[in-house]
């Protein structure tokens, strides 16, 4: 169950000197209008979920929905390393720069988040108007007939099918997360996947796979949100897969500006406004403090997280 390697961090680059003041940029760029977020996998890597494009990032290959479909032997092997690897997903907590976001949103300096990530921060961090465009690692869909689980039904069910995986698998050794709730692991000889419960048709995560499209719908609402907003703000994103790019390049046409934040090239920088090459866990939560103390009410402080 070889894959050739298909994706490759981004070179690495120098953080760009005086955070305060790089933090301050943006406090100016963003005050005064109503913002769309466009957020990427650099966001959330400070939590503990490895990404595909990140300075320093091992070279992965991502999942296609070819090879998902190639055969019942790959859906196998992927469906017995995501039972072991989604878990972690589900237990990472927000950082300081989800907070951030949704402190912006409470204070009306962002509109609305757009996310390319499946891994539901934005939510545990309080924030409320979020569209994931790349869909959620906590939803199962059947391809067949498109039934949707809970990801918490569904590994119940995987377990009672599998007794013991889980223990004796952890029982070797630690076992590397990988990025889309996935885990590294080679030998998956003997585990018994679950069909849709309904059908019996293929179940999938509900996750947009490299060469699938995103939904139409998702696609419209998020054009509408741009539409919406004053301005752009990308974090933590590369843009190097046209689901994001797109926005981008929509606002410009439009007029909008836009702020770029990530570590590395992106490949909208020569349409940005301002762009900064440094961490988000760093450059956010300073343009958080910099509005004030926050309100005691305010949705980030909601337990959620």
């Amino acid at each position: 169950m070889r894959r050739s390697v298909a994706w490759t961090p981004a070179p690495e680059t120098a953080l760009d000197p005086d955070p305060t003041g790089r933090a301050a940029e943006l406090t100016a760029f963003l005050t005064g209008r109503r913002s769309v977020a466009l957020t990427g996998a650099g966001l959330s890597t400070p939590s503990g979920i490895p990404d595909y494009r990140s300075p320093g990032s091992p070279p992965r290959t991502p999942m296609t929905i070819d090879m998902f479909l190639s055969s019942p032997e790959f859906r196998r092997h992927y469906w017995a390393r995501n039972h072991l690897g989604w878990r972690h997903m589900d237990a990472t907590s927000p950082n300081a720069a989800h907070r951030a976001l949704a402190r912006l949103e409470d204070d009306g300096l962002i509109s609305g988040i757009l996310t390319q990530n499946v891994d539901m921060l934005h939510l545990k961090a309080g924030s409320r108007r979020v569209l994931d465009l790349h869909g959620s690692y906590g939803r199962v869909i059947c391809l067949d007939c498109g039934h949707t689980l809970s990801r918490h039904v569904l590994d119940a069910a995987l377990e009672a099918a599998n007794p013991g995986f889980r223990d004796r698998v952890t029982g070797r050794g630690a076992i590397e997360v990988a990025p889309d709730a996935d885990a590294v692991l080679e030998d998956t000889a003997g585990f018994a996947t679950v069909d849709c419960p309904q059908c019996g048709g293929i179940l999938k995560p509900d996750i947009v796979y490299f060469g699938e499209n995103v939904p139409r719908t998702a696609v419209a609402r998020a054009f509408a949100m741009v539409d919406d907003a004053d301005a752009v703000l990308v974090v933590g994103s590369s843009l190097t897969v046209m689901s994001g790019l797109r926005f981008v390049r929509h606002a410009a046409r439009a007029g909008k500006p836009v702020a770029i934040l990530n570590r590395g090239a992106t490949r909208g920088d020569e349409l940005a406004h301002l762009k900064i090459d440094h961490r988000c866990e760093t450059i956010l939560p300073a343009v958080a403090a910099a509005l004030g103390p926050e309100p005691v009410n305010s949705a980030s402080q909601s337990g959620i997280a």
